[in-house]
C-alpha cells in the first residue's frame, strides 16, 4: 500500500543523451552527457500510521442527520402551511415538557448521546488502519505500508524453511509477532535457536519503521487418538 505525497520528483531521471554538435567540444560522435545521479535516499520518516477514511461511520452519520433534518424540515413546513404538526413531534415535546431532568429515560438518552459523541471524537482524532504497519520511507514523496497478514505470511514461510519444523502459526500484531511452531524431529532448543536467527533476519527484511518483537515457542506434536 502506498500513499503518494506529491506529484513532483516521483520519476527517476534517466541519463540524458545529447545529439552530436560539431561546435561543442564537449560532445562528439559516440559521446554523451554525464548521467544525472539519483538523489540520495532520505532518512527514515517518522513512521506515523496511515489514516482511515472512515467511510462507513461518516455515511451512517450523514444518513441519520439527513433523515432527522428532513423530518423536522417537513414538519416545520407543514405547520407554516397551516397543517397540524406531526404526531411524533408533539408527543416528543409533551414528554420532554413533563419529565424532569433526573428521570431515568432522560438520563439514559443523555448517556447514549454522550457515548455516541465520544465515539465520533475518538474516530476523528485516531488514525485507524491498525492492520497496516508503516514501512521505512526511502523517498519523501512516497509512503508504504505492509498489512499484518502479509507480514505474518512472510514470517511463516521463512520459519517453515528451518529443519525440523512441521507446522507454524504466526500472528502479527503492531508491536509483537507471536510464532508457534511444531517440531517433529531435532532437539527443541536447536530448532528454537534457528527460528530466532531466521525470524530476526526476516523481520529486519520487512523494512518496517518499528519492527515487531518476536515471541517464539516450539513444541512437539500432540499424540493422535
Amino acid at each position: 500500500m502506498s500513499e503518494p505525497q506529491g506529484s513532483e520528483g516521483t520519476t527517476r531521471r534517466l541519463p540524458v543523451i545529447e545529439k552530436d554538435n560539431p561546435g561543442d567540444p564537449g560532445t562528439g560522435p559516440g559521446r554523451s552527457a554525464p548521467a544525472v545521479p539519483d538523489p540520495p535516499p532520505t532518512a527514515d520518516g517518522p513512521g506515523h500510521r496511515f489514516w482511515s477514511a472512515r467511510r462507513i461511520p461518516a455515511a451512517v452519520v450523514a444518513v441519520l442527520l439527513a433523515v432527522v433534518a428532513g423530518a423536522f424540515l417537513y414538519d416545520i413546513a407543514a405547520v407554516r402551511a397551516g397543517r397540524p404538526g406531526m404526531q411524533w413531534r408533539r408527543s416528543l415535546a409533551e414528554q420532554l415538557a413533563r419529565r424532569p431532568l433526573d428521570d431515568t429515560w432522560v438520563l439514559v438518552g443523555a448517556g447514549v448521546t454522550v457515548l455516541l459523541g465520544l465515539w465520533l471524537l475518538v474516530l476523528a482524532v485516531t488514525p485507524g488502519l491498525r492492520a497496516v504497519l508503516p514501512m521505512r520511507q526511502e523517498r519523501p514523496d512516497v509512503r508504504a505500508g505492509l498489512h499484518r497478514d502479509a507480514a505474518a505470511l512472510v514470517l511463516r514461510d521463512r520459519a517453515m524453511e528451518v529443519a525440523g519444523v512441521q507446522s507454524v502459526r504466526v500472528r502479527a500484531h503492531r508491536r509483537r509477532a507471536d510464532v508457534r511452531a511444531v517440531s517433529h524431529f531435532r532437539p527443541l532448543d536447536e530448532v528454537r535457536t534457528d527460528l530466532d536467527t531466521v525470524l530476526a533476519e526476516a523481520v529486519g527484511g520487512l523494512g518496517l519503521v518499528r519492527p515487531p518483537a518476536l515471541s517464539v515457542r516450539v513444541r512437539r506434536p500432540g499424540r493422535k487418538g
